[in-house]
């Protein structure tokens, strides 16, 4: 072969390389420096990761302590300029998300966050509230926001009923559809979302600054069971923060799935084929099962996933308001 068509060839295989390696990055969305900002605090589903009693290969190596560990699905939002947070859910792992959400502010002072808003009822979005009670920390009147049921619930069930009646937590009515305001530049509203009910409603929240219009819906049972487009939900905010418990059907074996809905995200990709390229970059997939492959970092789901355009929303990230 003539030496300079080698030379060529070779070249076009090496940036053909580039560019898959590229298609598969999961990109931030801003490096810039910034005094407000919605902050990942973890991506996995209610139970951690790894899960009670899963010795697949998938939790296996998580067993061990000195073992990168994974949080519970939570959100922050940091506001410097008024010195104050938030918290979107209250996961078990409530006692470290609030110190990373503190430390934004400042690392030497512990400060919980000016309020709490809750999405449901189910394990990783509320207990964490245990930390504010009398055997934790006893805090004072921290302000919880939930839905009508999901603060009944709250009232009447032990012990969380206890967290009210000595005034650990100071809750706070939210209403389907009506804007909230944080501070003069940050607003949040909550929506109803179909999703197994037993003890409570289920809700999603956008989150709204003068830069930003962010979605988050952690649990939702299916897209079509919900009674607004998901595209049309996608194409009006800049970031969707979106259900990925499980990445395709039959992945818990044990089970039957029917009994724990939600999008497979092989369903999610098919739906938002529709979407151009800028929109599929909105979407970023947070609230992984234990074994969801897209928490393996090197597995063929994750690049799948990154490789068609969408993104996942990993722990640390920051988007600017």
């Amino acid at each position: 072969m003539n030496y300079w068509i080698f030379v060529l060839l070779l070249f076009g295989m090496l940036v053909a390389c580039d560019v898959s390696v590229e298609e598969t990055k999961n990109l931030p969305i801003s490096t810039e420096e910034t005094e407000t900002y919605l902050m990942v605090l973890g991506n996995v589903q209610d139970a951690g990761y790894p899960q009670i009693g899963c010795m697949k290969a998938c939790c296996k190596e998580h067993w061990n302590p000195a073992a990168q560990q994974k949080m519970i699905t939570s959100l922050g939002i940091v506001d410097k300029k008024s010195k104050q947070t938030w918290l979107f859910e209250a996961s078990p792992d409530f006692k470290y998300q609030t110190k990373l959400l503190s430390d934004q502010l400042n690392p030497t002072k512990f400060t919980l966050p000016k309020g709490i808003f809750l999405t449901h009822g189910h394990i990783g979005h509320y207990v964490g509230l245990m930390h504010l009670g009398r055997e934790a920390m006893g805090a004072d009147k921290v302000p919880v926001y939930a839905m009508p049921r999901m603060k009944n619930y709250l009232e009447t069930s032990g012990p969380w009923s206890q967290l009210v009646a000595l005034h650990n937590i100071d809750l706070q009515s939210l209403k389907a559809d009506s804007l909230m305001e944080l501070t003069e530049e940050i607003q949040v509203i909550p929506f109803l979302v179909p999703h197994r009910g037993e003890y409570t409603e289920t809700v999603g929240y956008r989150i709204i600054s003068s830069k930003k219009k962010i979605l988050f819906i952690p649990d939702i049972d299916k897209w079509n069971k919900w009674e607004r487009d998901i595209i049309k939900e996608i194409q009006a905010v800049d970031i969707a923060l979106l259900d990925a418990t499980f990445f395709k059907n039959g992945e818990v074996g044990n089970r039957d799935m029917s009994e724990i809905p939600h999008p497979f995200v092989e369903e999610s990709m098919n739906l938002f084929e529709v979407l151009s390229k800028e929109e599929r970059v909105k979407v970023h997939f947070i609230h992984f099962n234990h074994t969801n492959p897209i928490l393996q970092e090197n597995s063929a789901a994750k690049k799948e996933v990154l490789k068609k355009g969408y993104r996942i929303a990993e722990e640390g990230l920051k988007i600017a308001l």
